[in-house]
């Protein structure tokens, strides 16, 4: 079998992931399927799977990822799960091998000579990945914070309050940064979502160099995809990646969020949107607030009722969707713990 290269994708959520994931879905090289977040849902409950080097063991941990991914809101098209046949093909006994098998067989699947992972969360384990020699090309994908605050007080996922999702935000970027200064040039890129609405073909030329595939003027198409159609039809928060690039989709915190969470958000996250090339609104203001430990507590009982209700007129669809994977896991851990 020839080498096939992972991407991954890092960031945060709400940063345009799926209309860049979309995009680059489009390349007959690349397969980029919609994530199933195996390391972040998986990484968690290692411990209670016991020693790997258990076939036994290996097999449970091999079935429930493949449940998983059957049970993603978005179909893996193109594919079938032969449980056997991952567990002889992965080199170690280890859930990053799991992980590195299931991409490489969907990128077999369809003919690909690299797959890419969009989930961004999986910044908190290129430790792990590099340590057992899985090298894969990193995108870095960010966009204005105040703009994903925006993005999330309305999706069905995340914080709610413009405070938690601030600190997220900020973490998250930081841990790319840091990623960045420890992997070789070559095999790391920014992106910034504002470059990328602003003049997409510009942007995806430079980002089909450091993949080394030849630039499509018609991945721009991506929005008739038949993946762009099975996304937006798994949720209302994803019904854009059937439209074309939506030009004027940057600086709507100015008109979505209010002056105090303006304020909030920068006083939070400031240093890190300046260090973005971002500039702040009201600088004067977000340097002078002081968070006390008593505000924080309200943030927290606010952001907790935020959630609560950002359930109840959830798109009942995209719910019933990923709660066949919330089930799942749920009754993975009453199972093994």
């Amino acid at each position: 079998m020839n080498f096939i290269q992972p991407i991954q994708m890092i960031g945060t959520q709400r940063s345009g992931s799926n209309l860049l994931r979309l995009l680059l879905n489009q390349y007959k090289e690349v397969v980029a399927p919609h994530p199933p977040h195996i390391l972040q849902r998986f990484f968690p409950l290692l411990p209670a799977y016991g020693d790997l080097a258990n076939k036994e063991n290996m097999a449970s941990l091999i079935e429930d990822v493949c449940r998983l991914i059957e049970r993603n809101p978005v179909p893996w098209n193109g594919i079938a799960f032969d449980r056997q046949a991952i567990q002889e093909e992965c080199k170690n006994n280890t859930l990053i091998d799991i992980f590195r098998v299931v991409y490489d067989k969907m990128a077999i699947s369809h003919q690909a000579s690299m797959w890419l992972c969009k989930s961004m969360t999986n910044v908190y384990f290129a430790s792990e990945m590099e340590k057992e020699g899985l090298k894969p090309l990193y995108i870095y994908l960010f966009r204005d914070g105040r703009d994903v605050a925006c993005s999330f007080k309305k999706a069905i996922v995340g914080e709610k309050h413009v405070y938690h999702i601030a600190k997220d935000w900020r973490e998250n970027q930081l841990a790319c940064l840091e990623l960045k200064k420890r992997t070789a040039a070559e095999r790391f890129i920014e992106s910034r979502y504002e470059d990328l609405i602003d003049a997409p073909e510009k942007e995806m030329i430079r980002l089909s160099e450091f993949l080394h595939v030849k630039y499509d003027q018609a991945i721009l198409n991506y929005y008739n995809s038949e993946e762009s159609k099975n996304t937006s039809t798994a949720g209302i928060m994803w019904g854009n990646v059937v439209k074309p690039i939506m030009t004027n989709n940057k600086r709507k915190f100015l008109g979505e969020l209010t002056h105090q969470e303006i304020v909030l958000f920068e006083s939070v996250a400031g240093d890190v949107l300046e260090l973005l090339g971002y500039e702040l609104e009201f600088p004067e203001e977000s340097a002078k607030l002081v968070i006390s430990e008593e505000l924080r507590t309200e943030f927290d009982i606010q952001n907790k009722m935020l959630k609560e209700k950002a359930n109840l007129w959830a798109d009942p669809e995209g719910m019933k969707l990923r709660v066949r994977q919330d089930e799942l896991m749920k009754n993975i851990k009453k199972r093994i713990i």
